[in-house]
């Protein structure tokens, strides 16, 4: 039988009911109702609930709590560098929205009005949506909830016109790549100009880059083997085997292995100098641990704002790599096996956005067939 009593901010129910498994008389509360009848009504539904077992006695916990439940377990099962950016997006994003709350008080409307909030400050809310999801499907598992409210929540789409597509293009033009290798040729360290060569030349990843040591260089087979990552964690840096779908061999130009090969010689001989360390990473700093992780995109924003050029990431050289690569010819299939891609639709999300010299020459082809 519900009890009920007027507090400040509003009225509460009060029902005390016997838990089914453990026998124990137990109560159940929630106030903040703005008049009798609608406590008297919600309490109506519990004690239903109740008769018909299935009410959920622990709902009453929070978002966090019930966080901290699933990242207890499920932490265990992601790489270092999978469970910083995890913790970066709960930190950052979810936490600060969602921990306070108790997970039965989460509406489909505050999530949707969460999600549209987060929207308009990072472009990959879709990567939050999916991480908040996932704590509150553990807690519909865990019979903290009935219904995930999360789920259903719409991400909105950005209305923009010709030229925010072209400042927020992240890729370089064949002819900007050539302008950048022409001066970067004279204005960056040789070790530097190399590191922006592999990028564009290869496509790699930031850390499979940094990682990369000399023994996944074939320069018999011109090839490069691409097995591992590198993430930093407390300024100390880890090596660790990329995921399964992301390891692959992909070969390499002339151009590029002789550029390979004079580095190894001048690298070795540099190092030799001070000390008689084996060098085993490509690109290194002067005591020849890896290069930081931050150090590529410090270098590429140096290098734009001093040279006034289109503003790109480091991502956006592997972006560029993939333009070019479809430019030339290349197969969706081909790239994506280049790239390390697990799902096509992360390629051909690329290739939607490669430079209208791709779809001039689709349009020159069309023309072509029909007057031969």
């Amino acid at each position: 039988m519900a009890s009920f009593r007027k507090h400040s901010n509003g009225w509460e129910y009060r029902i005390r009911y016997k838990d089914p498994i453990s026998k124990k008389f137990k109560e159940t509360s929630k106030r903040g109702f703005p008049t009798k009848k609608v406590a008297q009504l919600e309490a109506a539904k519990v004690e239903q609930e109740i008769d018909s077992s299935t009410f959920k006695p622990n709902n009453a916990i929070t978002f966090k709590a019930i966080y901290n439940r699933w990242w207890a377990s499920h932490s265990k099962t992601l790489k270092p560098s999978t469970r910083y950016s995890i913790e970066s997006k709960f930190n950052n994003h979810i936490i600060p929205r969602f921990g306070h709350l108790k997970i039965r008080d989460i509406s489909k409307e505050y999530c949707q009005k969460m999600i549209d909030e987060i929207a308009e400050q990072i472009n990959s809310v879709n990567d939050v949506k999916i991480q908040a999801n996932r704590v509150f499907r553990y807690a519909v598992r865990m019979d903290y909830l009935t219904k995930n409210p999360m789920e259903h929540a719409i991400i909105p789409k950005k209305e923009t016109d010709f030229l925010a597509e072209e400042e927020t293009r992240n890729f370089w033009t064949k002819q900007e790549v050539k302008k950048f290798f022409r001066i970067a040729k004279e204005s960056l360290d040789h070790q530097d100009y190399i590191m922006f060569h592999l990028l564009i030349y290869t496509g790699m990843r930031k850390g499979e880059l940094l990682s990369l040591e000399w023994d996944d260089i074939n320069f018999d087979d011109g090839t490069i083997i691409i097995s591992k990552t590198l993430f930093f964690k407390d300024n100390q840096e880890i090596i660790q085997k990329v995921k399964t779908y992301q390891a692959r061999t992909i070969y390499i130009d002339p151009k590029t292995m002789e550029i390979l090969e004079k580095w190894h010689i001048q690298q070795h001989n540099l190092v030799l100098k001070d000390n008689d360390c084996p060098i085993i990473n490509v690109l290194t700093r002067t005591d020849n641990r890896p290069l930081r992780l931050a150090y590529p995109n410090d270098k590429l924003k140096s290098f734009i704002k001093n040279n006034k050029f289109h503003s790109i990431t480091i991502h956006g050289l592997r972006h560029t790599h993939a333009s070019i690569l479809f430019e030339a010819g290349a197969t969706v299939k081909e790239v994506q096996a280049r790239l390390g891609h697990r799902d096509i639709k992360t390629t051909m999300n690329i290739y939607t956005h490669v430079t209208s010299t791709v779809k001039e020459k689709t349009a020159d082809l069309f023309q072509s067939y029909i007057d031969s």
